[in-house]
């Protein structure tokens, strides 16, 4: 929120002092985080009321994360030697009227979104050979045909996975269930709609977006309504919609993993307990539980933000962006569909490792097989039941790393 405001203000059109901009940049290099509650804007005038927040704690008013504490902005100015800022009049303003607020978490969205792309890949990848799915889904003169850049890239992807031009094991089967033939076809929509989201996004956060501009060579005082934040707001809403597709095709193959009408050989609910006492083991039952509410939440969560404009203040802000509640939206689907992920993440090297244990089994891809080796590093195969719920925060502490390097 901080380098967004200080980007846009940095354009010399929005009326503020050199030592604002400064303050602004001193405020990052420090790591002080002024703390804005995250309910309260309709996106117009702007993030008015979350930015207000940014502009106090200049001030030296109000409260502030500094080295891990809730600090009192005036204590930190104290302690740094600094002297709060007085605003001058279009310094408030400038500070609270634009699209910080809503364009800084449509930067984090975009970045977790974009591994979480490469990410479902991977699963998928690990899918196909748990399941002893068929690659030639996959197959590059099969994509020719139907050639959305996206699409062919995820498919391309799955290729590189499962090592499709060295040979294949034999079939089982010629058709998969679509949560992984239409795997490409689903994920692809997510590829190819990033580029344009991100042209949003960044024209978005390398404008000008306070009103009014200040044409200083002129001297003439703009009004307008750049505040507006509907190409955000369109970019979140799509955003989650998108992101919410990728959960519900984790939770379809997390679904046949665990299922022995489906999961051709793997033990039910992948326990990896001994024949003798699986009834009484129950393997990854409740993780699937979890996920398939997980994805529920997530689903649920897609009605668009940006088509319930309020009319605020006595109907002078009569049309808004909502930008802000579709940036949070996209976030908190973000949230669900990594849980989603992680869920299945370990579910697919489990079954990945079950499979490994059969007869027939096959040697694993290269890029697979190191996954699967680095997975059961860290998350120990379910042999017997054990509380799963620390695994599944420590993988979904590994997603937020971007621990597992995955595609170009």
């Amino acid at each position: 929120v901080l380098a967004a405001r200080l980007r846009s203000l940095s354009h010399g059109v929005s009326g503020v002092r050199l030592e604002l901009l400064e303050r602004l940049r001193a405020f990052l290099e420090h790591d002080i985080l002024p703390l804005i509650p995250e309910e309260g804007s309709v996106g117009a005038s702007g993030d008015l009321t979350p930015l207000s927040y940014v502009a106090a704690t200049l001030s030296g008013e109000r409260e502030v994360s500094y080295q891990g504490q809730r600090r009192s902005s005036a204590d930190v100015h104290r302690e740094l030697g600094w002297q709060p800022l007085v605003l001058r009049p279009k310094e408030a303003l400038a500070l609270m009227n634009g699209t910080a607020v809503m364009t800084g978490l449509a930067c984090l969205a975009f970045s977790r979104a974009d591994y979480l792309l490469q990410l479902a890949t991977r699963i998928t990848a690990l899918n196909v050979i748990a399941l002893q799915g068929n690659p030639e889904h996959f197959d590059e003169r099969l994509f020719a045909a139907k050639p959305h850049p996206g699409q062919t890239q995820v498919a391309a992807w799955l290729r590189q996975d499962l090592a499709i031009d060295a040979p294949l094991p034999p079939l089982h089967r010629l058709q998969d269930r679509y949560s992984l033939r239409c795997a490409p076809h689903v994920l692809g929509v997510l590829a190819d709609s990033l580029g344009w989201l991100r042209g949003f996004i960044e024209t978005e956060l390398n404008s000008a977006n306070d009103n009014p501009i200040i044409d200083g060579d002129a001297e003439r005082v703009l009004h307008g309504g750049h505040f507006y934040g509907g190409h955000i707001a369109f970019a979140m809403d799509s955003l989650k919609t998108l992101v919410a597709n990728v959960a519900d095709l984790l939770d379809r193959q997390l679904a046949l993993l665990v299922d022995t009408r489906y999961n051709h050989g793997l033990p039910s609910n992948l326990s990896g307990a001994p024949a003798e006492r699986a009834m009484i083991n129950h393997g990854f039952k409740a993780v699937q539980i979890g996920a398939s509410a997980w994805t529920a939440e997530a689903l649920k969560l897609t009605m668009p933000a940006s088509v319930f404009s309020r009319s605020t203040e006595c109907h002078n802000q009569d049309k808004v962006s909502m930008g802000t509640i579709a940036a949070r939206d996209a976030l908190r689907v973000l949230e669900l569909t990594e849980q989603v992920a992680a869920a299945t993440l370990l579910a697919a090297n489990q079954g990945v490792w079950l499979r490994a244990r059969q007869a027939e089994s096959h040697a694993l891809p290269p890029a697979l097989a190191q996954m699967h080796e680095a997975l059961l590093v860290e998350f120990a195969p379910v042999i017997e039941d054990r509380a799963l719920e620390a695994d599944l925060r420590h993988c979904l502490l590994r997603i937020g790393q971007r621990h597992w390097r995955l595609h170009a």
